[in-house]
């Protein structure tokens, strides 16, 4: 992306906010802000860390002010090209409304994730993907190109063909390498509705299997699944749609009176065949924002609230995900969940899910496939050259992966929530699975070093001069769940609260609602 690009050429598209002018300058006034910030802590051999404003990780986090970059503000769709289906977008834009802007101009990205809130960076940087996975990739598979604040200060541009060994280390570094400042993401044209389509499955193996032949089709445009017990599941398609069908039922999934998402996929999992209806595109791309998945309905649990069609319209507020995630971290809730996505050697996810039924009985279970290049997006992790069936003994697996999705509440103690979240990871380690990253890791050093090239990542972060950014280990280390209350009687209050599971429920949501910063520390203090 030359500066050019990022300032854009041809006929575009500018956010409601901004004329076209003074959007790229004010671009160009964040992007320096970001240069001076960064050069100063180099000239100062200070370590620092980059500050994005929210999070959708699951990972205990906190920064001190004094040792930041904020790029909380990087948070403007600059432009939109029809003719070329680029946009140019910057970090800190949410999918929600990269999707809004892009729909003005008939477009749409080629991978959505399902979190509103999750944002285009983060989608880059981190690992990714959607129903789409199969089809494109993770969603830094469609990124064509980078802006990029190095640690020393210097502003670089990256793609397939300049600085392309700094453009492939960016996808999974999760910010390591420098301070992302700017995209180009390709689009596709946009289509109003899909058509989704439910196949009922009555087993793991059936589910995989049925996966497996959908992806190997050319007729779907999105496909994932659940596994809602050993014998029950939904393997679901879609395909994109000009209109939607006037023989098809129309069904939402956005409304607070909607039933949610999983819900429904779950009645029409016990017919005997499948069914079809019609879905508006942004109800079908953001259909797990209410009840994130099904995580919320164990909130209803929490509070002994009964979990009805009426409730769940009343509370629905509290039921998307940018309010949840506030609430989960506030609260510590976080820590009494098990929530892992491991991306699997498709082979080999099915032994996975059939080890988690049987060892932890959690169910849902999400499955999403992923392409081929699924590996190379993770953070830089080693080849697997382990079993799976069908493959060489000793060779490189090659082949496309399903990603399990583990979510469930596990109350326990520290200790031994520690122990059953290390279990799974050493069980996904010895199948090829990876973790998204955005959740709590348990690994040691040098497990993690022996998953992840630490010879390969360390030269790249010599190269780019990245001594002062965090390592990829140094930000997802476990470092246990003990939170600091400070000194006062507000301090007291809190250890009060802390000793019941209900009240701290009350405090998150409370925290919520209220708003305001749950990851930069008040107090200056830093991890």
């Amino acid at each position: 992306m030359s500066m050019q690009r990022c300032d854009t050429k041809g006929e575009i598209a500018v956010t409601a906010r901004h004329s076209w002018w003074m959007t790229i300058a004010t671009h160009k006034s964040a992007v320096e802000r970001v240069r001076s910030r960064v050069a100063h802590f180099y000239t100062t051999k200070t370590a620092f860390r980059v500050y994005h404003g929210s999070t959708n990780s699951t990972r205990h986090a906190s920064f001190d002010r004094a040792s930041i970059v904020d790029v909380s503000n990087l948070n403007n769709v600059l432009s939109i090209d029809p003719a070329t289906k680029i946009a140019v977008v910057e970090p800190n834009v949410p999918m929600d409304a990269l999707v809004r802007e892009t729909m003005k101009m008939g477009l749409l990205p080629p991978v959505v994730m399902e979190f509103p809130g999750i944002t285009v960076g983060g989608g880059f940087v981190g690992t990714a993907g959607e129903s789409s996975s199969f089809k494109y990739g993770f969603f830094d598979r469609t990124v064509l190109s980078a802006e990029v604040v190095l640690a020393n200060g210097d502003v670089v541009r990256a793609s397939s063909t300049e600085n392309q060994e700094l453009f492939e280390g960016l996808r999974g570094s999760f910010g390591t390498l420098g301070v992302l400042t700017c995209v180009e993401v390709q689009l596709i044209d946009l289509n109003s509705h899909v058509e989704v389509t439910y196949h009922p499955t009555k087993s793991i193996p059936h589910a995989m299997s049925t996966l497996q032949q959908a992806t190997a089709t050319a007729s779907a445009d999105y496909i994932d699944g659940i596994l809602f017990s050993r014998t029950s599941g939904a393997i679901i398609t879609a395909r994109l749609t000009t209109s939607p069908s006037p023989t098809l039922p129309l069904r939402t999934f956005s409304r607070p009176w909607d039933l949610w998402f999983y819900l429904h996929a779950r009645r029409l999992s016990s017919l005997p065949g499948p069914t079809t209806e019609s879905v508006p595109i942004q109800d079908y791309l953001f259909r797990y924002d209410r009840g994130a998945f099904w995580m919320g309905s164990y909130a209803f649990a929490h509070f002994h609230v009964p979990f009805t069609w009426l409730t769940r319209l009343l509370l629905d507020y509290f039921m998307h995900t940018r309010v949840m995630y506030h609430a989960l971290h506030a609260s510590g809730h976080t820590d009494r969940y098990i929530i892992h996505d491991i991306a699997f050697p498709a082979p080999n996810a099915a032994p996975f899910a059939e080890w988690v039924d049987k060892t932890f009985a959690i169910y849902p279970l999400w499955l999403c496939p992923v392409r081929k290049d699924g590996r190379s997006s993770m953070g830089h992790p080693r080849p697997f050259a382990g079993d799976v069936p069908g493959k060489q003994s000793g060779a490189v697996y090659e082949g496309e992966y399903i990603n399990v999705g583990i979510w469930g509440p596990y109350p326990s103690s520290e200790e031994e929530y520690v122990r059953a979240n290390r279990e799974i990871e050493a069980k996904a380690h010895a199948l090829g699975g990876l973790k998204w990253l955005y959740s709590r890791v348990f690994y040691t050093e040098e497990e993690w070093w022996d998953i992840y090239d630490k010879q390969r990542y360390e030269a790249l972060r010599e190269k780019f001069d990245a001594g002062s950014l965090p390592s990829v280990w140094a930000k997802v280390r476990d470092r246990g769940s003990k939170r600091d209350f400070g000194t006062g009687w507000k301090a007291w209050i809190k250890r009060i609260v802390w000793k019941s599971e209900v009240l701290r429920g009350c405090y998150g949501v409370w925290k919520a609602v209220k708003g305001g910063d749950y990851v930069l520390s008040k107090k200056g203090k830093t991890e």
